[in-house]
């Protein structure tokens, strides 16, 4: 018979174990062990709340021993056990980083678990919490470019100077053109969305035409002039500034910010830009385009309206994007921009000098 086991359960002990056994939301392990020290304390026998309480001894014994140390949070609280799996050599992870960050055997363009695992000898679980405990995400790419303009930091500064401190009397004017819109048709209608399920669309598509929409944001109130055309030649683009010369008020200079397409410069548009002299253009850096304040505009668009789009025709397309040109103008938002361009200019500048040491 065992000696020592005193169980003194205080009032309080007692209200949280009864709480513990009447909640049905209760772990059964937390109630059983509750049960083990409630009946210990109503003087009942081993072989008695083995039978209530539907466990082994040891489990009795194991339990009341540790209430009597650290009472009812000890009951509702596991001791951590050893993994039965010993842990990696600090070598083995070292190894898996370093061929993480170098480049896979043979032709294969990036590491997969399997074959890191293999390579290294251990397995796809171990090389994964390796690599998320180190950041490391092989099979992920992200794509980028820098400009190699050599006038880049003038031009940033010029540009990021209008959007911040545009000029007075003056309209400051993101302009660009989104090509090549799809009028795109489903070959089958879509499933509505229901609980537990996505809206569904077809993979194939049937095409309808295309358009393009020539765009100039105001950056000042946020209002877009948009114009949708067949091509996007220079005639197009002179057209579009026609458009955009007549909705702006006599008496305001425009400032004019563009990419570095070859529509923007054709001769026939400098031509067209000397007979306006209230017009300055400005060209974004080559490689750029994110500086465009227009092209938030259009990512907009695409997503909101174009995406997931189903149009019968060029027409239906069309209509599509004037409604949305019409809900943007009846609620405009003037553009913030809040990037430094001294440190858009250090950044680029630390990526040629990375590429420079590495290439």
């Amino acid at each position: 018979m065992r000696t020592g086991i005193v169980i003194d359960v205080s009032a309080a002990d007692r209200a949280r174990l009864e709480a513990v056994v009447a909640d049905r939301n209760s772990p059964q392990k937390h109630v059983w062990r509750a049960r083990i020290v409630l009946l210990t304390a109503a003087g009942c026998g081993t072989n008695e709340i083995m039978r209530e309480a539907k466990v082994a001894k040891t489990a009795v014994w194991r339990w009341q021993e540790r209430f009597m140390v650290a009472g009812v949070d000890g009951l509702l609280r596991d001791k951590t056990r050893p993994s039965r799996i010993p842990p990696l050599a600090p070598a083995v992870t070292e190894r898996v980083v370093a061929l993480t960050l170098a480049d896979p055997p043979g032709e294969t363009t990036h590491w997969t678990a399997a074959a890191m695992a293999e390579a290294s000898g251990i397995s796809v679980s171990s090389v994964q919490r390796i690599w998320r405990s180190h950041g490391l995400q092989p099979h992920r790419v992200r794509q980028f470019k820098l400009s190699n303009d050599p006038q880049f930091a003038a031009k940033v500064r010029d540009i990021v100077g209008l959007y911040v401190d545009p000029p007075a009397h003056a309209v400051v004017l993101s302009v660009d053109e989104k090509s090549q819109i799809q009028a795109l048709d489903r070959t089958q209608p879509g499933l509505p969305m229901k609980k537990g399920r996505c809206g569904t669309m077809t993979h194939d598509y049937k095409r309808n035409g295309t358009t393009t929409l020539f765009a100039a944001l105001n950056v000042l109130d946020g209002s877009v002039i948009g114009r949708c055309m067949q091509r996007h030649r220079h005639q197009e683009f002179i057209r579009f500034l026609n458009a955009v010369e007549a909705a702006v008020p006599a008496g305001k200079l425009i400032h004019g910010i563009l990419d570095n397409y070859a529509t923007h410069k054709h001769p026939k548009v400098m031509q067209w830009l000397e007979r306006h002299p209230r017009w300055t253009f400005h060209f974004t850096p080559t490689s750029a385009s994110w500086i465009n304040a227009v092209e938030s505009f259009f990512a907009k668009l695409t997503k909101r309206r174009l995406k997931r789009g189903v149009f019968h025709s060029l027409v239906s397309l069309q209509a599509a994007i004037n409604r949305f040109l019409a809900e943007t103008n009846d609620n405009p938002r003037p553009f913030r921009w809040t990037k430094d361009p001294d440190k858009i200019i250090a950044a680029v500048r630390r990526g040629h000098q990375t590429l420079d040491s590495l290439h």
